[in-house]
């Protein structure tokens, strides 16, 4: 395969990781807590050759090359719900849940009781509470949760949410059901969430549309480009093939 069909298929190549995440931006538009990505680029120069038989020296090589993610962990619009179960996270910090292999993070704060009466994100994960999973009584009042995250009912305090930053938050990793991993979890102090409100996903509809037909547009013009080169190959071996 010829350099400039390499050069054009890892162009596509990008492109098309590209059109995922954009899909996936705006399958998750109205996510609570859900915060957008984008595809991070490069340029890869092929090394050229030490030793060659040529004079002339080889010319060198540009690729695409995606080496990442980025999360924009910008601050989504804050929506009323009144339900007393929905907590809106203001500024930063995560509520830390109990996955399968350990503490997961997460903006989302659509929470509801389980069948087994443990507080739980809408997927079913424990969400932590003094550093644990807590169990809420119906019958014991309706429940109600501060400022900073303190949950109580008629019983009186139950504990308060449990609540984290880290340094760097683009170090986290996604984990799917809108969660994160990472490491050196700092503990807040004094966290900010709203009860009977959700932090809306930070997805701009428009400007993700907008990115779709870009990238779009740019992969049918690669498209072009690799076949009018296969085209001019072809023409080329049939005109040699005539002159021999």
């Amino acid at each position: 395969m010829e350099n400039a069909q390499l050069i054009g298929l890892s162009r596509q190549l990008g492109l098309r990781r590209q059109l995922d995440v954009v899909a996936n931006n705006l399958a998750n538009i109205n996510t609570a807590g859900y915060k957008g990505q984008s595809l991070l680029f490069e340029e890869y120069l092929m090394p050229k050759a030490e030793a060659t038989a040529f004079e002339t020296p080889d010319h060198p090589l540009s690729y695409t090359n995606d080496y990442g993610s980025a999360i924009n962990f910008a601050q989504g619009a804050v929506r009323q719900t009144g339900n007393p179960l929905d907590v809106a996270i203001e500024g930063e910090g995560f509520l830390v849940v109990q996955g399968a292999e350990g503490e997961l993070y997460t903006r989302a704060g659509n929470l509801a009781i389980g069948p087994d009466g443990l507080l739980q994100t809408a997927d079913g994960l424990p969400v932590m509470v003094d550093g644990g999973p807590i169990e809420i009584n119906s019958e014991d009042g309706p429940l109600s949760i501060a400022r900073d995250g303190t949950l109580s009912n008629d019983q009186g305090i139950l504990g308060r949410l449990t609540m984290v930053t880290f340094d760097n938050p683009q170090n986290l990793t996604l984990q799917g059901k809108n969660t994160y991993a990472g490491e050196n979890p700092l503990p807040m102090d004094t966290p900010q969430v709203q009860q009977g409100a959700l932090e809306m996903s930070n997805v701009e509809g428009v400007v993700e549309i907008t990115r779709m037909i870009e990238v779009t547009r740019n992969y049918a013009s690669v498209s072009r480009l690799i076949s009018q080169r296969d085209e001019l190959q072809e023409r080329a071996i049939r005109e040699l093939g005539r002159v021999s």
